[in-house]
């Protein structure tokens, strides 16, 4: 009986990693630390400073090229291949968050550096309103997955998010790696959440609070977009 019920955990917790992962998309934001890029590439080229949303390969061929990496070091830090890698530089290819994670930290940056920079908010606003249409954005459509930064700056000990999954898209088939705390609402559609080898179906009013380190994985199972806003600190840990 013990051995079944050992089995039937085992189970569950790869259902909640094991289904396909998720059409998502990606796109940017500013580096973790102010210490400027530097290497034997760098002399004649600028770090990205938050392109647009359809150049997030050319954001990350360039981050790579500032940092001294080939394609094939980054592929070796990745876990993936050459050809992936050319692939998402020329942006004939999605990319989930997990993924684009993985990029992050094998290129010393958060995610955060590759949201999309908004137009100049007034000298009165700054630091302290973001307005709907100064949002930053993180375009990961080609994966199925929006995401809107809410905070004004990452100075704070908070980062506020929002994040839009349509039909079938997902945070990717290794869920997102948890490096401090986070919690959040399901302002509109269902979320599958898997933590700790566990499965719960959030709707709409739903809220969760993940307090610990680890790694968790949202997947939209139903019919209509889910809308997430969650807060995570520090801003690092994302």
């Amino acid at each position: 009986m013990k051995n079944a019920i050992q089995f039937s955990r085992r189970r569950d917790w790869a259902s909640c990693f094991s289904s396909s992962e998720a059409r998502s998309s990606e796109a940017r934001m500013w580096p973790m630390d102010s210490k400027p890029l530097t290497s034997r590439h760098s002399s004649n080229r600028k770090p990205a400073a938050s392109p647009s949303a359809s150049a997030l390969g050319s954001t990350i061929r360039d981050l790579r090229l500032a940092r001294g990496k080939t394609i094939a070091e980054l592929a070796t830090a990745i876990g993936r291949s050459i050809g992936y890698v050319s692939q998402i530089e020329r942006d004939q290819s999605g990319i989930s968050i997990g993924t684009l994670q993985k990029i992050s930290d094998a290129l010393g940056v958060g995610i955060n550096w590759f949201f999309q920079g908004p137009a100049a908010a007034p000298p009165g606003e700054r630091d302290v309103v973001v307005r709907k249409g100064n949002r930053r954005i993180l375009d990961l459509s080609a994966k199925g997955v929006i995401e809107e930064l809410l905070s004004p700056t990452l100075t704070g000990q908070l980062e506020l998010i929002i994040t839009t999954f349509q039909p079938g898209s997902s945070t990717g088939r290794g869920g997102r790696l948890r490096k401090g705390e986070e919690a959040g609402l399901i302002m509109s559609g269902e979320l599958d959440l898997c933590v700790d080898g566990k499965r719960f179906k959030l709707t709409s009013g739903d809220s969760y609070s993940l307090r610990h380190k680890g790694r968790h994985r949202f997947e939209n199972r139903g019919s209509a977009p889910a809308v997430l806003m969650c807060v995570l600190t520090p801003p690092s840990s994302y």
